[in-house]
């Protein structure tokens, strides 16, 4: 789904633009001044590059079968029974309608934007109260992309198989978090009174249908597979500008100079993912909050949250990288995935989804939300996976 931007007309020049010129400059020129100017971009472009062949492809290729994994599970009724099964804890632990748990499974299956969808079918926005509608956003962020997330991670090896199912676990109690969070303005912002506000609670349940494709079982697994898999496609292709923009300039901060094999020496060649090691500099300085809350086994840890912010495609692409230096053990991984699918890239689509949901007054306290949901739910993976692992 498309997002929704909202636009504005302002003067063609204005402070705004000598502010920008000038941190643009001061930017690329401390970059420049650290691996000299031909260097910087002989740097980025062979990152770029390598992003593309060998992180894109494989995310994509992944995305291609979850797609028709996903498309399975749907016409053939196993959403509709997991919806049954776990709309007795929806009420309690999230405080919104059973018939959300299929937002949550649906975006946990593709992307966040996916339970938007949902938010225009009448049949299903009936169970919900006003206020409740908005925390769609923050759910349905919560789980997206959760499936890629987790079968990306155990995919680096056997070691990581528990770590991404802790991940998972704490990405739940951070999406309780959020939710509940947001429930919180939601209510004020709607002036919710439990004594009138009550308009959908005497509404009889509809029969539940789904709609099936025609044809023999065969035809419709093949069908579905293959329509399913080109909704990876889509989503492979979508996650590009933010893997190969977000991620080049994060691991050209995060990474230092080649060594050099004759002398031991650090230097700068231009291969891909040189960097200034900025972010592990940070890091060590955040080192004292990082360790006991999140365990991170290196300040280049930090790097997987900040991307994850933007988009957790690219935030992804950093993980192999960090697995052949040697900068991440199974606590990160746990952690990792946890944070990758609470946040997913929520500071890239949030904007949009809240307007979709016509709460656009409301987007900073998802936001704010959200950014809490995210930090309990990389938290609560690593103080998991130390009673476990």
């Amino acid at each position: 789904m498309e997002k929704s931007v909202t636009k504005r007309e302002v003067r063609s020049i204005s402070i705004e633009t000598f502010v920008f010129i000038a941190l643009l400059l001061a930017g690329f020129s401390y970059i420049a001044n650290i691996m000299g100017a031909g260097i910087m971009f002989k740097v980025i472009m062979n990152t770029a590059h390598d992003l593309l062949l060998n992180t894109v492809f494989l995310i994509m290729a992944m995305a291609v079968l979850a797609g028709a994994l996903s498309a399975l599970l749907s016409e053939f009724g196993v959403i509709a029974l997991l919806n049954k099964i776990f709309a007795i804890f929806m009420k309690p632990l999230y405080g919104l309608p059973g018939a959300s748990i299929a937002g949550a499974v649906t975006t946990y299956l593709s992307d966040n934007p996916a339970i938007i969808s949902f938010s225009k079918d009448k049949k299903f926005i009936h169970y919900f109260k006003n206020y409740q509608v908005p925390a769609l956003c923050n759910l349905g962020t919560s789980f997206g992309m959760g499936l890629i997330v987790t079968t990306f991670m155990i995919s680096q090896g056997e070691q990581y198989v528990l770590p991404a199912i802790i991940g998972n676990i704490g990405a739940i109690i951070g999406s309780i978090v959020s939710v509940r969070i947001m429930l919180h303005f939601t209510k004020k912002f709607y002036n919710y009174d439990s004594t009138k506000n009550n308009i959908n609670e005497n509404i009889e349940k509809c029969e539940e249908y789904r709609e099936i494709k025609n044809g023999s079982v065969f035809q419709r697994v093949l069908d579905t597979m293959l329509e399913g898999g080109k909704s990876g496609v889509d989503l492979g292709l979508a996650i590009v500008p933010g893997v190969l923009i977000v991620c080049t300039f994060v691991m050209l901060l995060t990474f230092g100079p080649s060594t050099d094999p004759n002398t031991g020496q650090a230097i700068y060649t231009g291969a891909a993912y040189e960097g200034i090691a900025l972010l592990p500099i940070i890091g060590e300085k955040l080192s004292f909050i990082l360790e006991p809350l999140f365990g991170f086994t290196s300040a280049e840890a930090i790097a997987f949250p900040i991307t994850s912010l933007g988009a957790v495609g690219a935030a992804m692409s950093l993980v192999p990288k960090f697995i052949t230096d040697g900068v991440i053990m199974p606590n990160d991984i746990a952690v990792f995935t946890a944070m990758g699918m609470c946040w997913s890239g929520y500071l890239s689509t949030h904007v949009g989804m809240m307007d979709a949901l016509n709460a656009r007054e409301l987007t900073s306290k998802a936001i704010i939300s959200h950014t809490i949901g995210g930090v309990c739910a990389g938290a609560a993976s690593h103080f998991i996976f130390m009673l476990i692992g």
